[in-house]
């Protein structure tokens, strides 16, 4: 998951740049962009999608560069396992050992695998590595393999450099995020005595954008996720012949509860980081819309102010659960009447709320006649929202404006969509988005579309951003 940098910051009120920043160069040196540039082209350049089994050497082109580096080889591992069913992947896991460690671990999270992509779809071949204007293109640019090359080197350049941390750091990469979440799952599980972090760090989380004027939008510090979790609507029918329609037909009974669900409003919830966020959107939007996020600061439950924030294309998802259908299936014949209709209803839960509890609500909604179950392949977990740690808002803030300038804004923000974070939240880990990628906004959203790209500036910077948290959060 890769947060849609517009929707989330876009309205912030800063001063323009006066060029842009996609042509300014990085202070990283010169090497190291070199190896940067290397080893990002290797990893693009490996279609790491599901089914494909090239995850693995992802994971291993990771090992190397730590080998390299002069870490010990004991210390990485490739742990393999499967993600969807016949989907051979792995997980990388390496520890920094702190000679003498001072404080508990820290973790930090990624994933190697990206969305499919097809030639015929993209202007240039997705997995053929291409810098151009000013940008590197190809999937995983942007969603994620510009975080795992960052996070890697930048450790890779503090050992060169003699840093000593003073508490363990652990890189753990996954390899199926984008599908089943498998690794997640088993590191926030079975290999958690591996994993035994204070705190966690999401390199597939935050992010910050200029506009295309160079204006400084903010960066984002993720620090709650929403659950997700699908259900399946399902109407059953004995059916007949079409040419004697029977007054209960499950194709509209379907539409019926559909029409509901479509209407239905969850109830809105404000939690510690929805609203830092609108404490912060609300200082930048005075018309009618930040009225209705004042009014909602002041009153949570004023479901009115939450519609009408809700009704902004901005802000869909921030005040509440929501459901939608996506998919649709039903009837075997076109001359017989329905015996089954079917759909697919995907939710992204308000955190700490348990997907039973929704399941109940759209049942009372629909009633009946209407048979809801989750998903059997994936069943949520309700996420907490972590406190926001002072050391790692300071080391962020410190390593965005360190590169971006004072005007450039760090915003709270809960991310509505999915990553591996949640599984860390829900294990007791507290996990926080903190990357350094930034984009132009709206014209460098394309994560998970086409012709995926990041500045190549972005890229660079991301190295000396991670170098920054590190020695903020592990050397002091």
């Amino acid at each position: 998951m890769r947060p849609c940098l517009a929707l989330l910051l876009s309205c912030l009120s800063v001063p323009a740049l006066a060029a842009s920043p996609v042509a300014a160069p990085s202070r990283l040196p010169a090497p190291w962009q070199a190896k940067m540039r290397s080893f990002l082209q290797q990893i693009i350049e490996t279609p790491s999608v599901v089914q494909r089994g090239q995850v693995p050497k992802v994971a291993e082109a990771v090992a190397a560069q730590l080998r390299a580096a002069g870490f010990p080889a004991e210390d990485i591992q490739i742990l393999p396992y499967e993600g969807l069913p016949g989907d051979k992947t792995a997980a990388l896991l390496f520890r920094w050992k702190a000679d003498k460690p001072t404080a508990k671990p820290m973790l930090v999270i990624g994933h190697m695998d990206v969305v499919e992509a097809k030639r015929e779809d993209w202007k240039n071949d997705p997995f053929q590595f291409l810098e151009k204007d000013g940008y590197f293109y190809g999937r995983g640019t942007s969603d994620m393999k510009t975080g795992i090359a960052a996070t890697t080197l930048a450790l890779a350049k503090l050992k060169a450099e003699g840093f000593k941390p003073k508490r363990d750091i652990i890189l753990f990469f996954t390899g199926d995020e984008e599908t089943q979440q498998n690794g997640a799952l088993l590191g926030s599980t079975e290999w958690k005595g591996r994993l035994d972090g204070e705190f966690a760090l999401n390199a597939d989380g935050g992010g910050g954008a200029f506009d295309t004027g160079g204006r400084p939008l903010g960066f984002a510090l993720d620090a709650a996720e929403k659950t997700y979790q699908t259900y399946f609507f399902t109407v059953r029918n004995k059916g007949g012949h079409s040419s004697r329609p029977r007054p209960d037909n499950a194709i509209y009974q379907l539409g019926d509860a559909l029409k509901k669900l479509e209407t239905h409003r969850f109830a809105p919830q404000l939690n510690e980081v929805t609203r830092a966020y609108f404490q912060a959107r609300q200082q930048d939007e005075k018309g009618a819309l930040g009225d209705a996020m004042r009014r909602w600061l002041a009153n949570p439950n004023d479901g009115e102010a939450a519609d009408a924030i809700e009704a902004s294309e901005l802000e869909v998802g921030k005040t509440r659960t929501r459901c939608v259908a996506t998919m649709l299936s039903g009837g075997h014949a076109d001359n017989a009447l329905p015996q089954m209709a079917r759909a697919t209803v995907n939710c992204r839960i308000m955190p700490g709320v348990e997907p039973a509890a929704i399941q109940a609500e759209l049942q009372a909604l629909v009633g009946r006649g209407v048979e809801i179950v989750p998903d059997p392949s994936f069943i949520g977990k309700p996420t907490p929202v972590p406190a926001i740690r002072p050391d790692v808002l300071a080391a962020y803030t410190e390593a965005v404006q360190g590169a971006m300038g004072k005007t450039m804004r760090v915003i709270p923000n809960m991310a509505t969509g999915t990553s591996d974070a949640s599984f860390f939240r829900s294990a007791g880990i507290p996990t926080y988005g903190v990357d350094g990628g930034w984009g132009i906004s709206p014209d460098d959203e394309r994560a998970h579309g086409l012709d995926e790209r990041i500045p190549v500036r972005a890229a660079y910077d991301d190295v000396l951003h991670w170098e920054t948290m590190v020695r903020e959060l592990a050397g002091k």
